[in-house]
């Protein structure tokens, strides 16, 4: 158990009542509430906030709340969701029946949350004399006072801001036995304070998140308190070594000068001889004092990496207070050594300054990633993000970008372990975004300072954080020279980007990056590396393969059919394929289409009809929606790699616009909330490969990729065009390739495409003889066209013509016969052969229950497959073991079938 916002775990001599009990290993910290809070809002609480935060106070009438895995009583509506209110809360529009509508980002406008609301919780101490007592407050979602036993510790004035933590002294507040904490929380206007919201990614909850999303916490000592203990590393360029100086903050809570002995101990990740370094210490009255010790070299250290490059080893730092021979204060925290670098590469007209590239231990690589979105209500559940982790590298991304929704300290630790990687940075479009500096105020400016400190020492030890910056705009001038300031104070060792956009400032330089589009554009689209706007600097909305793309999609998700069934009323599945301009509730609020509107699938379902052809009814809208989604996301994907090989004009990074949402969503996703995997995610997995080839769709070139972190030799590659009736038109191959890691080969085959109708290209990528990546295409003669002085600039494309793939709807019927066997519980493999003379068009596998519903936690190794006659491919699926389970198999133009194994 970790400290939120960068508090180190610090055990104490204190006793502590079972009530109170800390976690295992870490006797002496206290996470308040662990044993449940109660919460009110401030219209039905009217008592005095002396009373409320009374010991004696009765909460008969109020809402017993359990904290979250993260240990935090959470938001209002998760108040109201534990003892309730809404059973079913995001089906269809339920949270709206039950809590309200907003549908604009700023103040809470729902009467019921526009008043404060009470947290409250019991504490019970048994200190010994002379022992001081801190409570740390995390930031809170909105602004809050704070009351202990009757007697105020602080205003909203200072706590306000969801990230500022503060830690004051109550020792003189607190008493022997049972003790009170309340929290009285205003609402959040994310528009006016430095806190978080939705932008524009979900529908707003009615509460606007008001709460208090990380542990609050107390910490016991003796007149010496050790906090804030941190490593900084300086590594060699070859990483042969790594000089590692272990810091940690001494306070004396005393009203004399005190001294004591502090060691800290660096144990490495294999259970070796640990390093210890000591100090004896003196500290004035009153005061703290930063301890900086005696640099520690560790000779080939082992290192961490991405899981695609090698392994994830953690280093532990441990360190110790104490005053003649009694220990005050401990602490424990792991860290990663690793450097991470970053520069800009590539200089164009598009890109005057380079594009972002970012390297870990000296290796350059193409980031590629999605935005990452916590649960709506805020509501952290370690076993969650344990699976999003899973399905996160089962699709070969390099890791996520967090934009102004930091995560509790689990989703570090289980990134650093996962060797996934986190952009971090603030939120746009709200108060972390100001236009000017001429209303901004000095507590305005002290809030910025304070988030980025809190910041800093919650995630400078977590290998897994290689970089932090702004969104949309770069900062200005004093909000910039706060935020480093208080990243500077919390020794926060990763490089500063000054925007998500092609902006940049004089401190910081270019950011190198660039944003959009958000909604539909064609597969194509990716691939081009020459249109922009030369009067829009920030290189917006150009979204092709060229330069650091920090967010990117082409729009909305269709989830599968049994994912739409868990979450859509069956008058919005109708909706869904009747009408494309409704305005869905699980897009967004936002009504009409074009331009920045994302609540309608209009611009998506226009190009799906003109590309695929018209649909009869759900199931065939949702068969044809995947379809379209796998083409697009496996092509913004392949795209990114295919030209970075450019050297004036490279492409470095992607974001993909959104990695996943906080609530079932049809808009901007490659999983939804339940774990379902539609075509957008399986078209991500298949372009991330670690060893693959691609057609590119701007010059029907193959390029093979490396994306491991070793060299692979004996690859061949072949690629085999046919046409509807899976007569092959041509074949070719290529042998004796070899790939170092993160290389990528461009030109490799140049299969010849037919100049009329549909036809299909499969790549066959072998290793040594065997197959290990199998990539099949569908390809239009008629291709799609952009209008591009009339896309420029819009999140969407705006098109002169539509590629035409209707002809596969008229693909006669294929049949297939499959194979599954459960080698152990929760994993199945299941071998599909194409037994007719047909092509066997877009082939997907579900693992059921013996009810028939879906196994939503299975993640495959490859899906929504296609077969030529005779041909066979297996696939593997893994999964939270079931009774028995059993595989669903069926296809664009093959009937459903059941397999037993």
């Amino acid at each position: 158990m970790k400290l939120a916002l960068g508090a180190v775990v610090l055990a104490a001599t204190a006793l502590l009542t079972p009530t109170a009990a800390a976690q295992p290993h870490d006797t002496g910290l206290i996470t308040v509430g662990k044993q449940g809070w109660q919460v009110q809002s401030s219209a039905v609480a009217t008592d005095p906030a002396e009373q409320i935060s009374n010991p004696a106070y009765r909460t008969t009438n109020w809402l017993p709340v359990r904290p979250d895995d993260a240990g935090a009583p959470g938001t209002e509506i998760n108040a109201l969701l534990q003892n309730g209110a809404c059973p079913d809360v995001f089906y269809s529009d339920n949270m709206r029946k039950c809590f309200g509508y907003v549908d604009k980002l700023g103040p809470v406008t729902v009467p019921r949350f526009a008043v404060p609301w009470w947290f409250r919780t019991d504490f019970t101490l048994a200190t010994k004399p002379g022992q001081d007592v801190k409570l740390t407050i995390p930031g809170v979602v909105g602004e809050a006072d704070v009351w202990v036993d009757g007697q105020q510790v602080a205003t909203r004035d200072e706590v306000s801001g969801a990230f500022a933590a503060h830690t004051f002294d109550v020792t003189p507040f607190v008493r022997q036995g049972k003790n009170s904490l309340a929290v009285k929380v205003y609402p959040n206007d994310p528009t006016k304070m430095y806190t978080l919201d939705q932008v524009d990614w979900n529908q707003f909850p009615p509460d606007n998140n008001t709460g208090i999303q990380y542990p609050v916490q107390l910490q016991i000592s003796d007149a010496l308190t050790g906090s804030n203990a941190h490593v900084l590393q300086q590594n060699a360029a070859d990483l042969s070594s790594s000089k590692l100086t272990a810091k940690l903050d001494l306070t004396n809570n005393a009203s004399r000068a005190q001294t004591g002995d502090v060691t800290a101990t660096i144990t490495p990740p294999d259970g070796g001889k640990p390093v210890v370094v000591r100090q004896t210490v003196t500290v004035p009255a009153n005061t703290t004092k930063t301890v900086t010790f005696a640099p520690v070299t560790i000779n080939h250290p082992k290192v961490w990496w991405p899981y695609s490059m090698g392994d994830q080893p953690l280093y532990t730092l441990s360190t110790a207070v104490s005053q003649d021979g009694k220990v005050s204060t401990t602490s424990s925290d792991t860290f990663g050594i690793r450097t991470v670098t970053t520069r800009l590469v590539g200089g164009s007209p598009q890109l005057p300054d380079g594009a972002r590239i970012f390297a870990v231990n000296g290796k350059e690589f193409v980031f590629r990633g999605g935005g990452y979105a916590p649960d709506l209500f805020l509501r952290y559940s370690k076993t969650d993000v344990a699976h999003q982790v899973q399905l996160i590298k089962n699709l070969g991304l390099s890791g996520v970008r967090l934009e102004g929704h930091d995560m509790p300290q689990d989703f570090y630790d289980q990134m650093d372990r996962a060797g996934l990687l986190v952009l971090g940075g603030f939120l746009c479009c709200d108060a972390w975004q100001p236009d000017s500096e001429a209303n901004l105020t000095e507590r305005d400016f002290r809030i910025m300072h304070d988030s980025a400190r809190s910041i800093g020492e919650m995630e400078r030890n977590h290998p897994s954080v290689i970089t932090y910056g702004w969104s949309d705009n770069e900062p200005l001038p004093r909000q910039e020279r706060e935020s480093l300031a208080g990243f500077a104070e919390a020794d926060f060792q990763v490089p500063i980007i000054a925007s998500a956009e092609y902006k940049s400032t004089p401190t910081l330089g270019p950011a190198g990056e660039k944003e959009g589009p958000y909604d539909w554009v064609p597969p194509t689209y990716w691939y081009d590396t020459t249109h922009y706007d030369p009067d829009d600097p920030s290189r917006s909305n150009a979204g092709g393969s060229w330069g650091f793309a920090s967010e990117q999609s082409a729009g909305d998700t269709v989830p599968t059919l049994d994912s739409i069934k868990r979450f859509l009323s069956p008058e919005e599945q109708a909706k869904l394929w009747q009408d494309p301009a409704y305005n869905q509730y699980h897009a967004n609020f936002e009504p009409g289409h074009g331009g920045y509107a994302f609540g309608t699938l209009y611009t998506f379902d226009t190009a799906l009809k003109a590309r695929y052809g018209s649909w009869s009814d759900l199931d065939s809208y949702v068969q044809l929606a995947q379809v379209q989604n796998y083409e697009n996301t496996r092509s913004q994907f392949e795209a990114f790699l295919d030209h970075s090989t450019d050297k004036a004009n490279p492409s470095t990074g992607v974001v993909y616009w959104q990695l996943n949402k906080g609530w079932p969503t049809l808009l901007w996703s490659l999983y939804n909330y339940d774990g379902d995997q539609p075509g957008s995610y399986y078209g991500a997995q298949k372009a991330n490969k670690p060893l693959h080839a691609l057609l590119g769709y701007d010059d029907n070139q193959v390029t093979v990729d490396n994306l491991g972190g070793a060299k692979q030799d004996g690859v061949s590659v072949e690629a085999k065009v046919y046409d509807l009736s899976g007569k092959l038109l041509d074949d070719q191959k290529a042998g004796g390739i070899a790939l170092n890691s993160q290389q990528v080969r461009n030109d490799v085959l140049r299969p010849k495409l037919p100049t009329s109708g549909v036809s299909f290209v499969e790549l066959l990528l072998s290793q040594h003889g065997k197959v290990v990546d199998r990539n099949v295409y569908w390809r239009s003669a008629k291709p799609d066209v952009v209008d591009w002085p009339a896309t420029l600039g819009n999140p969407q494309a705006t098109m002169k013509q539509y590629a035409d793939f209707s002809a596969l709807q008229s693909l006669p019927p294929s049949s297939v016969r499959a194979v599954a066997s459960t080698p152990r519980p929760g994993v199945t493999q299941v071998t599909v052969t194409n037994t007719s003379d047909k092509v066997a068009f877009f082939l997907r596998a579900d693992v059921r229950q013996a009810d028939g519903s879906q196994v939503a936690s299975a993640t495959w190794d490859d899906n929504d497959i296609t077969l030529w006659p005779g041909e066979s491919q297996t696939l593997t699926a893994t999964y939270d073991p079931v009774a028995a389970p059993h595989v669903s198999l069926d296809g664009f133009n093959t009937a459903a079938i059941t397999v037993i194994g």
